[in-house]
């Protein structure tokens, strides 16, 4: 019997082992260059989190309650989204499933990318472009006002391996990975890839938005 005992005791541990790793690999995302998160977000603001919440979003298959958190918000600025001010931030109870954990204490601020939904709030998850404001740079701020909304219509693409190569003129070539080996290097911190008069995109660095003069240029 003490042996039968320990062999549940040791599938049991397996189980719980296997459903700890399922968890934590259930959140996968790629990174995506600051640009081409505020192209793909709903809403993106500036926000100091004042507060914090648990709801109830329903049931899953087995009868299990669904939680969300929702975090409340003071809203400084919105770049991009509704009309309304968004009051409300709501993401996942874990990490595992994408859950995104904030400072509530309203000491710090926050750049806050994600989908809209109704009443004043918006979803997020650890896929979506969040950042202290503190850490960001002047670039990627002036950035959000005009620049990123100018190259939405082209295309970031990460460079796997040297050399590489754009395949179509409206793509720009993201390379910190590869020659930085760091994933937010210069061109996340300092560049956005606009579009240009002749339709193709292309690198730009400076925190003015484009002149004129470069986006009629041929090869800047």
């Amino acid at each position: 019997m003490p042996f039968s005992v320990n062999g549940v005791i040791c599938t049991l541990a397996v189980l719980l082992l296997w459903r700890a790793e399922e968890l934590t690999e259930a959140c996968s995302c790629a990174s995506v260059h600051p640009q081409q998160a505020f192209c793909n977000a709903d809403v993106v603001i500036r926000a100091k989190v004042v507060g914090q919440q648990e709801l109830k979003a329903g049931n899953d298959i087995y009868g299990n309650p669904i939680k969300r958190i929702q975090y409340d918000i003071k809203q400084i600025k919105m770049f991009k989204g509704p009309s309304q001010d968004i009051e409300a931030v709501l993401t996942a109870q874990m990490s595992a499933v994408c859950g995104v954990t904030l400072d509530t204490s309203g000491k710090k601020e926050y750049l806050i990318s994600g989908k809209a939904e109704s009443d004043g709030r918006m979803h997020v998850t650890l896929c979506d472009y969040i950042m202290l404001w503190d850490s960001m740079s002047p670039t990627q701020k002036k950035s959000l006002t005009q620049r990123y909304q100018m190259g939405c219509e082209c295309k970031i693409v990460r460079c796997p391996t040297l050399p590489c190569e754009i395949s179509a003129p409206e793509e720009c070539l993201w390379t910190d990975l590869i020659i930085e080996k760091q994933m937010y290097g210069r061109q996340a911190n300092h560049y956005a890839c606009v579009k240009r008069a002749d339709g193709s995109c292309s690198w730009y660095r400076g925190i003015a938005p484009p002149k004129k003069e470069f986006l009629d240029a041929e090869d800047p």
